[in-house]
């Protein structure tokens, strides 16, 4: 009997370390996948990054040409006689610097002529141009000047350029790259910071193409999404989670809330195009506009992140302030909503950020027009900086390519800094019980 005990003791005993081997193994198995998850999505976004930093970094840095100009009357074809702001403005800069570059490189005929002017950026004569008219005792003296140079030409200084491709299946010549070489060597050619991309507006040349007008856009654009959507957002979830009556209209109404932030964002679009525009007859690439359609689509963020605050608050404070005879609106006003405002800003500033990279709603009211202007205020028309991102993306060339680039790195730049602004607040104002 005791024998027969012992084989079933032994066959249980194997069977329980199999058993457990058995686990060991699969939650081993579990901890690789998790670890292999982990590290292909960090692979995965250092690739992106890369890829983003390699092709973008070039933009933040541009190319300039010395010209020894000569800024007489007849070149910048001057009537004689007074000078007055208006003529400098109106003279003839274009052709004091073809002149220059003329003296640089002897050239024939018209295809020639042509090729050598697109080395200067037509950004550069209105830069000669504000200088002259700030400085009109320049008039009739020879000087050194740094233009800007084509987008080409800065291409190919960059090293953007292959010269080993077949010259048929480039626009840089090779006698263009004879000529920059001749610049070049005669140190003619430096690289400086382009700040042209920090403080212009869009443009039709990569060169002259900037982000401030879309920055300053999307800064209106949030300011009116941030000043409806946060008072409305915090009322609402105030509103249903401390004075509600609970029934089926409430629970259907918490439903399509949590239900709204799942919305497509076009769709917020297409609704704000019907609204704001069709029948509300606002102006169009508005970032007043934009602001209202992204309100739309951060209030549901907004009002599940402050109810969820609201519910993280320990009933004991507002029990304690009704307690010593307040009334509900001064137990939540007072203590119930001072410390949930914490969670609450965060909730709203992760929807923001959110909102700041949104594209399809505000191509669909318009802010995907070509606007060289920066706006002067909400009324004003604008683009967005992922919707100027869009619009870059779709042109050929090189020079937008890496605008694109630089650009996404900017707008990913601000959502980092609305992310950690986000944790530092949550951290610096939360209270621990």
């Amino acid at each position: 009997m005791t024998d027969i005990l012992n084989q079933i003791a032994k066959t249980k005993q194997q069977k329980v370390r199999a058993s457990l081997a058995k686990r060991k193994a699969q939650e081993s198995r579990f901890r690789y996948y998790g670890i292999i998850s982990i590290s292909a999505a960090i692979l995965f976004l250092v690739v992106l990054l890369s890829a983003i930093v390699s092709q973008g970094y070039t933009a933040f840095y541009t190319t300039e040409i010395k010209l020894d100009i000569s800024l007489d009357k007849e070149t910048l074809d001057l009537a004689e006689g007074e000078l007055t702001q208006q003529a400098l403005f109106q003279a003839d800069y274009s052709r004091v610097l073809r002149e220059a570059i003329k003296q640089e490189i002897a050239i024939s005929g018209r295809k020639e002529r042509k090729a050598l002017y697109s080395f200067i950026s037509t950004g550069a004569e209105y830069d000669l141009r504000d200088m002259v008219v700030a400085q009109p005792s320049l008039l009739g003296q020879n000087l050194s000047y740094w233009a800007q140079a084509g987008d080409l030409f800065n291409q190919y200084n960059k090293g953007n350029v292959d010269a080993s491709v077949e010259e048929g299946s480039r626009s840089f010549k090779n006698q263009q790259i004879g000529w920059y070489k001749q610049l070049a060597n005669e140190g003619r050619v430096r690289t400086v910071f382009n700040r042209n991309f920090f403080t212009n507006g869009d443009s039709r040349d990569a060169e002259l193409a900037g982000i401030w007008g879309a920055t300053v856009g999307s800064f209106y654009t949030l300011l009116v999404c941030f000043l409806i959507s946060f008072p409305i957002g915090v009322a609402a979830a105030t509103y249903l989670e401390e004075f509600a009556p609970k029934n089926k209209w409430t629970e259907m109404i918490e439903i399509n809330i949590n239900n709204l932030a799942a919305v497509p964002s076009i769709v917020f679009g297409l609704l704000g195009l019907a609204i704001f525009l069709n029948l509300a007859d606002l102006p169009r690439s508005a970032p007043l506009v934009g602001g209202l359609v992204l309100s739309l689509m951060t209030l549901p963020t907004i009002i599940i992140s402050s109810r969820a605050a609201i519910k993280a608050v320990p009933p004991s404070i507002k029990d304690a302030a009704l307690g010593v005879g307040a009334s509900k609106v001064q137990s939540v006003t007072h203590h119930v909503l001072p410390v949930a405002m914490p969670g609450m800003l965060t909730g709203t500033i992760i929807g923001m950020a959110q909102a700041l990279g949104e594209t399809a709603p505000l191509i669909m009211i318009g802010m995907v027009a070509f606007i060289v202007d920066v706006p002067q205020g909400p009324l004003d028309a604008a683009t967005a900086l992922p919707v100027q991102i869009y619009l870059w993306a779709e042109n050929p060339e090189k020079g937008f390519a890496e605008n694109t680039s630089a650009a996404i790195m900017v707008l990913l730049a601000f959502l980092a800094f609305m992310n950690t602004c986000a944790v530092l607040l949550r951290k610096r104002l939360e209270r621990r019980w």
